[in-house]
């Protein structure tokens, strides 16, 4: 029974569930689906899919991901982010509409088979291979690329590219034919919700609104855009003066479809599904770590690939694209008070009753509202301060941050993203491959070793106490063994040499390698070579070769008792 829960969360709340924590799921369901269908519908023009796709796409995997996923609180559905690579993926394969939605499809389903696989073999450790400034550079480059994208359905022209070197010549050669009515109506909606966004919970709850009512009402403005909006296209039958609407959009459930087999395909499509995972997955996972730590819950990454996976692979037999957990979406869900994942299922439940019975009213909805809400959505993702964070922190952040965004920008999400985490695991290996080593000695009056360079330490002449402060591979005892060379050589009394080893996790056979050749180098110019401090695992791995009876002088349990027995 342990196992069933494991593999599926729903049995470990579903008995817990009782008529409270349905009234708080319905209620955060009902504000989650209100928020959600604007969304929705503007990703899907984003990912360059019918409207309805955005709908279909958060129907299924929203059921799956409920009974599947082990965070409480995440809502699954398509994002910003997702639906630009999506869209960069698929637009320069030619394809015919019919075929595009397929591909779509398709690319939900390797990503979901993708996640599932790495589920399956426990392997959610792979969100740390993507580190948080990085993560943060490539979603700030792409919120926008994505806003800038959304000018054409602004402004009424046409343009084209996920690329600065691509969009913005194709805006400065449309921007003649701008049509003044969609630029009004763009204009208008997205003044309204950036200023909902930061004063319209201030103005309620100075009229007396409680602050949570206040802050909700914000969260679902721009459902109010999409109603006023739409209602007064219809009344004054704006799309004869050029302001494009949504059109007719099919009602009804979503259908039961099949990605694509062709082998072509997949090899085709097979890199930008694993990118598209992986973010998808990083990002999923980031938010909802972060809402449960407020609730002193705890999610399974690996249980997450599972969810995240079968929701993708859901959404790709429902006519779908990829998906992942909003960040908003999930925010609203938390701040509604969702006690349980079920939350997600019953506003997917609200959505199949939209989809079925009031679709045909989004035909006047125009394309300007979805490009004002896209573009207030994917701001707050703008984050250019991490450049400056970077700089000031780490060289190898600022690299990795810098090449994202700069590589994003211009030569395409894929590029960048990939960029970013070859420069973040290149910039890890050159620093491990340089570890940090000190010289150091005992502080007056206590059994303390610090680096001489920071304090006023006692050394000895005949000793060269050095700490390590890097588990021990192949990329680095090269290293080692020339800074020790290099030290030996400037000290003609030195009789011992002492290596601390606290920070020493681990020491590879390269490592060990190195470590005899320094012990027989040093012993023949007369020299002993010691170690202190040594871990247990470390300490199983020498005693199982033959190190430690060639090693020339001994191991101590302390570097104190090092100095004190050789000085």
């Amino acid at each position: 029974m342990k196992t069933m829960r494991l593999l599926l969360p729903v049995l470990g709340w579903v008995r817990e569930y009782d008529r409270r924590k349905f009234t708080d799921d319905m209620l955060a369901s009902l504000i989650v689906m209100i928020m959600l269908i604007p969304q929705s519908l503007a990703y899907a023009l984003v990912a360059g899919l019918p409207p309805e796709a955005g709908l279909y796409a958060s129907i299924l995997p929203l059921i799956v991901y409920t009974f599947l996923g082990s965070s409480r609180v995440l809502s699954v559905g398509p994002v910003a982010v997702l639906s630009l690579m999506t869209a960069a993926a698929l637009g320069g394969l030619q394809l015919s509409s019919a075929q595009y939605t397929a591909a779509a499809m398709t690319l939900a389903f390797l990503s979901g088979a993708f996640l599932f696989l790495l589920g399956l073999l426990r392997m959610g450790f792979v969100a740390n291979f993507m580190s948080h400034p990085v993560v943060t550079g490539f979603i700030t480059a792409s919120a926008v690329i994505i806003a800038l994208s959304q000018l054409q359905n602004l402004l009424g022209i046409s343009a084209h590219g996920y690329t600065l070197l691509e969009l913005l010549p194709s805006l400065v050669d449309s921007i003649a034919q701008t049509n003044l009515p969609t630029a009004l109506f763009g204009a208008v909606t997205l003044i309204w919700l950036f200023w909902a966004r930061m004063g319209l919970a201030g103005l309620l709850r100075r009229f007396g609104v409680r602050a949570s009512t206040a802050l909700m009402m914000m969260r679902v403005s721009p459902v109010l855009a999409v109603v006023a909006t739409s209602v007064f296209t219809w009344y004054f039958d704006l799309a004869e003066v050029g302001v494009a609407t949504v059109g007719q959009v099919p009602s009804g459930l979503p259908p039961l479809t099949v990605p694509s087999f062709d082998f072509e395909l997949w090899r085709t499509l097979a890199g930008s599904a694993a990118l598209i995972a992986t973010i998808g997955f990083v990002e999923s996972v980031s938010v909802a770590q972060g809402l449960a730590a407020r609730r002193r819950e705890r999610i399974d990454p690996d249980q997450e690939l599972i969810g995240l996976g079968a929701a993708n692979m859901a959404a790709s037999f429902s006519g779908g694209f990829p998906v992942a957990g909003g960040f908003s979406r999930s925010v609203v869900n938390y701040d509604a008070g969702a006690a349980t994942p079920a939350a997600g299922l019953y506003a997917a439940i609200l959505i199949a009753i939209v989809t079925l019975l009031f679709v045909p009213w989004l035909a006047w909805l125009p394309k300007a509202t979805l490009a004002a809400t896209i573009v207030a959505a994917v701001w707050s993702l703008v984050d250019f301060s991490i450049i400056r964070k970077s700089w000031r922190y780490s060289m190898a952040d600022f690299l990795a941050v810098t090449a994202t965004i700069v590589l994003t920008l211009l030569a395409g999400v894929e590029t960048g993203v990939a960029a970013g985490i070859l420069v973040s695991l290149i910039v890890h290996l050159y620093k491990t491959s340089r570890p940090h080593v000190a010289v150091v000695g005992e502080l007056p009056g206590t059994e303390h070793f610090r680096n001489v360079k920071r304090h006023q330490v006692e050394t000895h002449e005949n000793i060269l106490s050095l700490r390590v402060d890097e588990s021990l591979y192949f990329a680095n005892s090269r290293y080692l063994e020339d800074m020790i060379y290099g030290m030996v050589v400037e000290r003609p009394q030195l009789q011992h040499v002492i290596l601390m080893c606290t920070a020493v996790n681990e020491v590879d056979m390269s490592a060990m390698e190195s470590l005899l050749e320094i012990n027989s180098r040093l012993q023949e110019i007369g020299i002993k070579l010691h170690l202190s401090e040594v871990k247990g695992p470390v300490m199983d791995v020498l005693e199982r070769t033959d190190f430690l009876s060639e090693l020339s002088g001994n191991v101590y349990m302390s570097q104190h008792q090092a100095v004190e027995e050789l000085k």
